[in-house]
């Protein structure tokens, strides 16, 4: 009776003996490749069966470029979901990543300490944007010759192509493009575009332009604080809600 194993033994104790087999664990199979992003070169070790997603969240730290503002380059563009298998990267491939870092692209509009206090105070009386200093150097120069026509008191859809015209803090030309298909807003200046995701946008803010009624200043987000708005001067009244709806969702208004 010492073998419990036979055909007539079935039930619990025949399951005691099938359950002998144990799992044994493949070790993950991982490749070494350089990344080239911004003329710079990094070392880097990923899994093969890793996917272009969780590698650009992995890059991430590493070159300073959010996951959301990378694109992958091997043998063309790499989409999220396939892996460095399929894309067929062997040891010593060169993987090419572009894409703005944040600091870049607040770069552009960042204030000064000036400004900051100006803003603080403006803040603290309650000041229109129009009436600022620092807005009023940019509003100063005039409306700009190839402005889009503007609209008081109308709310209008989203053209199906960019805003142009506008001005940015530094008093260049700016236009904003929406990627509704890509979830993204394409900011646009005469030396680069950046393209912002529409989830990593913490608030959407604008005012009249007094005087000027049919345009607005707009302030967009991009960091986690105040001093991370991107301005955007004259931008017609009549898209100022179809902006924010785009960029934030009409949830944003109850």
């Amino acid at each position: 009776m010492s073998d419990k194993c036979n055909s007539e033994n079935i039930g619990a104790e025949s399951d005691v003996c099938t359950q002998t087999k144990v799992d044994v664990e493949v070790p993950k199979e991982s490749v070494d490749f350089k990344v080239i992003y911004n003329k710079n070169k990094y070392d880097v070790n990923f899994l093969l069966d890793g996917t272009v997603g969780q590698l650009k969240q992995h890059l991430q730290d590493i070159i300073g470029v959010p996951q959301s503002m990378q694109k992958v380059m091997i043998k063309g563009l790499a989409k999220d979901e396939r892996t460095l298998r399929e894309l067929g990267v062997i040891k010593g491939a060169k993987v090419m990543v572009v894409g703005s870092k944040l600091d870049d692209v607040l770069a552009v509009s960042t204030p000064s300490k000036q400004d900051l206090q100006d803003e603080k105070a403006a803040a603290a009386s309650k000041e229109p944007f129009c009436k600022q200093k620092q807005h009023r150097k940019v509003l100063d120069k005039g409306v700009p010759d190839d402005v889009m026509p503007g609209i008081k008191n109308s709310k209008d859809s989203l053209p199906p192509y960019p805003l142009s015209g506008m001005l940015n803090k530094s008093g260049g030309k700016v236009r904003l493009t929406f990627k509704m298909e890509q979830d993204q807003v394409w900011i646009g200046t005469k030396e680069r575009t950046d393209k912002i995701p529409m989830n990593t946008i913490k608030g959407v803010v604008s005012e009249p332009i007094e005087g000027h009624e049919e345009y607005h200043i707009m302030g967009i987000q991009l960091g986690p604080t105040e001093a991370s708005r991107y301005w955007v001067y004259w931008v017609p009244a009549q898209y100022v809600d179809a902006i924010k709806d785009a960029i934030l969702g009409k949830w944003q208004y109850f």
